[in-house]
């Protein structure tokens, strides 16, 4: 049995300009201790993804149908008063900016402790020693004097240092990191990368870290999805994906990171805009950007094909081959049946 299972979960947001299908039929799975990198640019459903799980969208936002499974439990209808005691105890979340994700009038130990204060039975004693070893653990300095400083007072690595803190307080199965190091400079991006590698080692954690740079979970990730237009259109282990991309805006992905091999060779950008998710097309939602596109892509989706065991995409031109020959042999069939009839 998976830790979590995700099955044809489908997640829209009730516009007055119609419903914009956020995730259209995703499914995957997570098995304990495993790192699973979702990739994809802004719009194509990665956060939603997290939202979904924990049951956190806000109005508009509605999960239409699908499965979420955690241990084999099923979270979908399960009730607010299940998934309370999910947060937080059984997936927890990093946000995006720490920044906003902290309420700036309390200090950084009441937010710390109030999260271990809910989901455990420890004495206020025990509190305040678990968040102090917290942020010891992740390399936060003087942890005594922050704990009573404001996040206006720390650097933007040090409140994402603290975001992590809260998150890994009550010891979760799942940790989620959507996009940890936005809005930090190179080297704390370094910093905050390892410092979530170090913990998920030493804590056994099974993470998924959702990130729209191909580049940051290259020696991170043993899984990653590819998301674009709310659908997963890759899948599989890293070493698959980087070594032998097969949808097209994969490859468009893989073009767009710097090479350190030949500094004078220029970045391939993906062409166009992201897709409008109130106006899909009848076929690839890829189509309008790609290079590659064929009259099959614009008029027909097609569904994950296996390419090797584990490794699968929903990408005509990747088995542009196969089809070709399968027809060339119904071909052959027809003629040898006509002949021997004759």
């Amino acid at each position: 049995m998976s830790l979590l299972e995700i099955k044809d979960l489908h997640t829209s947001f009730f516009t007055s300009s119609g419903e914009v299908k956020a995730l259209d039929g995703i499914s995957f799975k997570l098995e304990k201790g495993e790192v699973l990198g979702i990739v994809g640019e802004s719009g194509s459903g990665k956060s939603v993804t997290a939202f979904s799980i924990l049951q956190i969208l806000v109005y508009p936002g509605k999960i239409v149908s699908g499965s979420i499974k955690l241990n084999g439990q099923e979270l979908i209808g399960a009730g607010e008063k299940v998934m309370q005691k999910v947060r937080g105890n059984k997936i927890s979340m990093i946000f995006q900016d720490p920044m906003t994700s902290l309420n700036p009038v309390y200090t950084i130990g009441n937010q710390l402790k109030e999260a271990i204060r809910l989901h455990t039975n420890r004495t206020e004693e025990e509190i305040e020693a678990r968040a102090l070893e917290m942020l010891k653990l992740v390399g936060v300095n003087e942890p005594a004097r922050r704990l009573m400083q404001y996040p206006y007072e720390l650097s933007g690595g040090m409140r994402q240092r603290v975001m992590i803190a809260m998150a890994l307080s009550c010891e979760p199965q799942i940790l989620i990191a959507d996009e940890p190091t936005t809005a930090l400079d190179v080297t704390i991006q370094a910093q905050i990368l390892d410092l979530i590698q170090e913990l998920q080692d030493k804590m056994g954690m099974t993470t998924i870290l959702i990130t729209h740079d191909l580049g940051v979970v290259a020696g991170m990730c043993d899984k990653i999805i590819v998301m674009y237009g709310g659908k997963i259109v890759e899948k599989g282990t890293t070493d698959q994906i980087y070594y032998n991309p097969q949808h097209e805006y994969t490859k468009g992905l893989m073009r767009s990171i710097p090479s350190k091999v030949k500094k004078r060779e220029r970045l391939i950008p993906i062409e166009g805009t992201p897709i409008d998710l109130l106006n899909m097309p009848e076929g690839c939602a890829f189509c309008p950007r790609c290079d590659n596109a064929m009259k099959i892509c614009l008029e027909q989706t097609m569904e994950d094909v296996e390419i090797e065991e584990g490794h699968y995409t929903s990408c005509w031109f990747a088995v542009k081959d196969k089809i070709v020959a399968e027809t060339k042999s119904e071909k052959e069939v027809k003629q040898n049946d006509g002949s021997a009839k004759k």
